[in-house]
């Protein structure tokens, strides 16, 4: 091939080059819809030019042009995610590249053998040495993009120099280029992403990749020294907010729980829509028990995973949200669902006393959840606090609205659960062995989901019994509660040799423990309610029965202690009656059973005793129980009178 034909090729393709970046630049004019498509053609206009030009033998003069086209071709093909495809043209392309060089190809196929070859023997020309930059900053990219932050600490001293030559050399290229203009020189190849624009995602990317993985890794320390330097990058304010969003979780992780709600905040400043750091701020004020300030966070957090997803301005070739993210950033960015926010805020109020807005949020939960649309137009979006299943949500919902005294709504809510599981309840006893419950066992599902099936059925009747009581129905009353201790008697729960678990036996840790532990609670409440609902028709002998059971079946029932007091006083047993409400306010201040569901939480509605009434009673009692201990020459204390 003659010079003047190399030189008439070469001209021919860089005005081919030049004008598919033309093309690009003027994406502005073009319809929003059709972008994609304008993007797949310069995709694969580019690669076609390269074909071209790799298709005669490599030549020195073409060496700045093959090179920049290389370049573009790797901006296009990462811009579509096609990741291999960009790792071969640029594996191919600088391989032809130290051909028209002169050199030998280093040992090792990989990227990172290459530039180590290269920064040992830097390359003559200014023209060459900008090219070779241009495709290590992609280098960089490429790594990152396929999570090879190890590479890239590898390479941290040649990335250094490059951010540095591209930053000195951006002004002598426009000057340059400047000059050649007023000497109508012929053009040189243009590049479709100027790599300062890409270093400088680079840099914050590679910040917040490292500091997220060394932050999975424990190492918070290491991780806030690297986050701390990303605010003082150029940096979009989506990646700026996470350096500040990573900063919080580290000081969160090491103790420092309000120097992370000031690193949260300043994400919300940069980012309003970084709903990560909202959902970690609400994680800490839930840690410090501030509970207003966690259920504002819940509803803010709420409205704002239902907006739609902000639409991005420009349409630039290169995001760096289409950077593929490393499984360390994707787990620490993860929130709740919108359902899963508004099942915990509904559940929030109702725990901390705000009842009839605690009932409206459940209403708007199930109506969400009947709907079906559950809003996750949300990037990131997980279920970290994962909802509760339909049954359950139900029966919580039936709670809430019965504390919030509407009854009839709770007992609609309750029959919707009863009419669900009424072909999967058990018509005879239902024998489980503790292996079947067992964890890894394939037949546990099987048991647990019956065992599970039974306490929503007894549950619902229990709630059902609860609003009778509310309403002082009490033949109703009795007949749901009786209901409900029926279903659960039917489960007996067998050990190894075939003979029953014992009553008060503490449930093995495994999958099983929480439902066995919900279903003597339930056997305990209904027992109770019970025996409530029969001393408010003088059925003290019942009454008694039922409430010394539900204490046996489930101790540590405050209302329950107390009525069996109010039994017993009936009955003349003055004594065990004191004794009875001296265990019940012992108790009082107790936490409930953890993980117990708030459909098995005392009921909030129906009879109750004057605390008054009762301490004028003990008052009165006590001096009397005093005279007759000393009758027989002694004081029994008060503590052990029972």
């Amino acid at each position: 091939m003659t010079a003047e034909t190399r030189l008439s090729l070469l001209d021919t393709w860089i005005q081919e080059n030049n004008a598919i970046v033309k093309k690009w630049e003027q994406r502005d004019s073009v319809i929003q819809d059709n972008i994609q498509t304008l993007l797949k053609r310069c995709h694969l206009e580019s690669h076609k030019l390269l074909r071209k030009i790799q298709g005669i033998p490599a030549v020195t003069d073409h060496v700045q042009l093959e090179l920049t086209v290389v370049y573009n071709c790797c901006v296009f093909s990462l811009s579509q995610s096609q990741l291999s495809e960009a790792e071969q043209v640029l594996t191919q392309g600088l391989k032809r590249g130290l051909e028209m060089l002169g050199w030998d190809p280093p040992p090792g196929a990989g990227l990172a053998q290459f530039w180590s070859y290269v920064s040992a023997k830097p390359p003559g020309g200014s023209a060459v040495h900008s090219c070779l930059q241009q495709l290590l900053c992609f280098s960089w990219a490429l790594w990152l993009a396929t999570c090879q932050l190890a590479i890239i600490q590898d390479m941290q001293e040649a990335l250094i120099s490059l951010s540095e030559g591209l930053g000195d050399e951006g002004v002598g290229e426009r000057r340059s280029a400047g000059a050649w203009r007023e000497k109508s020189a012929p053009p040189r190849p243009q590049v479709v992403l100027d790599p300062r624009e890409l270093r400088d995602i680079l840099q914050i990317c590679t910040v917040i990749a490292q500091g997220a993985d060394w932050l999975v890794e424990g190492r918070c320390s290491e991780a806030l020294c690297v986050l701390q330097t990303g605010p003082s990058l150029p940096a979009p304010r989506v990646q700026l907010a996470h350096t500040h969003f990573l900063s919080g979780l580290c000081l969160a992780r090491t103790g420092r729980p309000q120097s992370a709600l000031q690193c949260f905040r300043k994400a919300m400043e940069v980012d309003s829509r970084c709903v990560s750091a909202l959902h970690q701020s609400i994680l800490v004020y839930q840690q410090l028990g501030n509970t207003q300030a966690e259920i504002q966070g819940l509803h803010l957090l709420h409205s704002m995973l239902v907006l739609p997803p902000a639409v991005e301005s420009g349409n630039p070739l290169l995001r760096p949200s289409s950077l593929p993210r490393g499984q360390s950033l994707s787990l620490l960015l993860s929130v709740p669902s919108p359902l899963g926010v508004l099942h915990s805020l509904a559940l929030k109020n109702v725990l901390h006393g705000r009842l009839s807005e605690g009932a409206e949020l459940y209403l708007d939960l199930l109506a969400e959840l009947q709907s079906g649309d559950q809003h996750t137009s949300q990037v990131g979006v997980a279920d970290a606090l994962p909802l509760p299943r339909l049954a359950e949500v139900y029966l919580e919902a039936g709670s809430a609205l019965l504390a919030a005294k509407r009854p009839a709504d709770a007992l609609a809510l309750c029959d919707e659960v009863i009419i669900t599981t009424l072909d999967l309840l058990p018509n005879k006893r239902l024998n489980l062995e503790e292996e079947e419950l067992g964890d890894g066992a394939e037949a546990g599902s099987v048991a647990l989901g019956r065992l599970e099936t039974v306490l929503w059925a007894g549950s619902a009747h229990l709630l059902q019994a609860h609003c009778q009581a509310h309403l002082k129905d009490w033949k109703q009353a009795v007949e749901l509660y009786t209901r409900c201790i029926n279903l659960v008697v039917k489960v007996c729960v067998l050990q190894k040799d075939g003979t029953p678990v014992p009553p008060g036996a503490d449930p093995a840790p495994g999958r099983h423990r929480g439902s066995l532990l919900a279903l003597r609670r339930l056997k305990g409440l209904a027992l109770a309610g019970r025996g409530i609902s029969f001393t408010q028709r003088d059925q003290l002998r019942e009454a008694l029965r039922d409430l010394q059971l539900s204490l046996q079946a489930s101790a540590g029932c405050m209302q329950a202690e107390l009525w069996l007091g109010e039994v017993l006083w009936r009955l003349g047993r003055k004594r065990e009656a004191t004794g009875s409400w001296q265990r019940a306010w012992s108790s009082s201040g107790e936490p409930p059973p953890e993980g117990l569901p708030l459909y098995l939480q005392d009921p909030q509605s129906g009879p109750s005793l004057d605390p008054a009434d009762l301490q004028q009673r003990l008052e009165e009692f006590t001096p009397l129980s005093a005279l007759e201990g000393s009758h027989k020459g002694q004081v029994v204390p008060y503590h052990l009178q029972d």
